[in-house]
This record gives structure tokens, C-alpha cells and sequence, in this order.
């Protein structure tokens, strides 16, 4: 489990696709001192198991699975992403509960300053609409985030200065792809009321 609050802004070494799969390799000094190979990181919001840590670089390998349903097959070298380690037992729950596991990959439709704070407004398709609510909470490329609106096709969320200087979204640009986990409680309440609905 994780929090949405990011401990670090990692930047991709390489990646390496091969016979065996693909291998990412990001350098984060600071989580790297911690770091243990096999325990789970948050990579933009993508739960990945360690697989070797080198200094100040840590490696994953990434499933089919993992760069095809999220935005971790759009990094190049020098791209700076959100990294957040498992929240530990007796840790503080500042964001919200999250499971690293990514449900769909949208587009910044617009992110622009207003005052002292930051509107980011990102598409939302109908068929997702379902599971975002105004003051809800929602992960955006791993970072936790309060739904300020509900839009048609797409949600907004007010950024402080704080949250955009230590996240990769300072450095984010309209139309670049981010990764959404919607909160999980929606998914079990949808589960749970299907079983109720009668079928015409």
C-alpha cells in the first residue's frame, strides 16, 4: 500500500529491453539509501518490485503488462519521475490508501497557475467518470490529490507550490500522459452494488 505523498523525484537512467524483458533503472540518491532489493516502490504512481539497487540506482523489471497500461513506456533518459516506498505499519497516513496498480493513462488537458496555487485539469472518459466524485480522492502519476470538479470529460485538481516544486508535475507540460489510480473504495462499492441491480 502507499499514500500518494512523494518522497522523491527519481530521473531514468535507462531502459533496457531485451529477450528476458524490459529493465528501468532510475538514479534517487535518496531512496536508494534505504532501499532494500524485493521490497515494492511507487514509480509515477506503479507499484514495481526492486530487483537490484547499485549506489544511488535502483532497477525494475518491467512486466508487458506494466508498459502497456501505463505511462512508464513513455520515459527516456533524464525523465524525472515520483517515487514513493510501501507505507509501513506503524507509518502516517497523510494522502490516501492507494495500491500502486494503475486503472487508465490520460492527458493533461491543462495546467496553469492561478494565484499562489495551480489548476491541473486532466481527461476523464465517460466510461471512468463513475469513479471520480468532487472532494474525492484520486493518484495522479502516483501523487495524492483532492477532485476539486467534475467536468463532462475531465476532473480538476488544485495544486499548492509545495506539492508542483517536489513532484514531477513542475516539469509537466499540456498533453503529456499521466498515470490515474482511482480510489479504491469505488471499486468496492461498485462491485458490491452490481451484485444488486437487476438485469433487464
Amino acid at each position: 500500500m502507499f499514500t500518494g505523498l512523494i518522497e522523491e523525484v527519481g530521473r531514468v537512467v535507462a531502459t533496457r529491453a531485451s529477450d528476458q524483458g524490459t529493465k528501468l533503472e532510475i538514479a534517487a540518491p535518496r531512496t536508494a539509501r534505504e532501499a532494500r532489493t524485493g521490497e515494492s516502490i511507487a514509480v509515477n504512481g506503479c507499484c514495481l518490485t526492486l530487483t537490484s539497487r547499485h549506489g544511488d540506482r535502483l532497477s525494475f523489471d518491467l512486466l508487458e503488462e506494466t508498459i502497456a497500461r501505463t505511462n512508464l513506456n513513455r520515459l527516456q533518459q533524464q525523465s524525472p519521475v515520483n517515487l514513493e516506498r510501501s507505507l509501513r505499519a506503524d507509518g502516517r497516513l497523510g494522502g490516501h490508501f492507494m495500491q500502486g496498480h494503475v486503472d487508465f493513462v490520460s492527458s493533461i488537458i491543462g495546467l496553469k497557475r492561478k494565484g499562489t496555487d495551480f489548476r491541473l485539469e486532466v481527461g476523464l472518459p465517460e466510461s471512468f467518470a463513475h469513479y471520480v466524485a468532487s472532494k474525492g480522492s484520486i493518484a495522479v502519476n502516483g501523487i495524492s490529490l483532492t477532485v476539486a470538479d467534475v467536468l463532462p470529460k475531465s476532473f480538476v485538481a488544485w495544486i499548492i507550490p509545495y506539492t508542483k516544486r517536489h513532484t514531477n508535475l513542475d516539469r509537466a507540460t499540456t498533453c503529456e500522459l499521466v498515470n490515474l489510480e482511482f480510489d479504491v473504495l469505488a471499486k468496492y462499492v461498485e462491485r458490491m452494488v452490481a451484485r444488486f441491480v437487476v438485469k433487464k
